[in-house]
């Protein structure tokens, strides 16, 4: 596991209302978690919002 997958796995609500602040256009549904699907979450991000996978990765990072 990634160390992205690390974080979702241990701070998922701290980062799910991070990423709703920086990206209001998220929904819950968007930011459905289910562990070892961390690649097909940020996939859904990324499309929603636009941004690199890379970027998105390290925001997640720095949160």
């Amino acid at each position: 596991m990634s160390a992205t997958g690390d974080k979702f796995k241990g701070n998922w609500n701290v980062i799910k209302g991070k990423l709703k602040q920086k990206y209001a256009d998220l929904t819950d549904d968007d930011l459905t978690y289910a562990e070892g699907k961390e690649d097909e979450l940020i996939g859904r991000i990324q499309k929603k919002t636009g941004e690199s996978k890379e970027k998105v990765q390290k925001f997640i990072d720095s949160i």
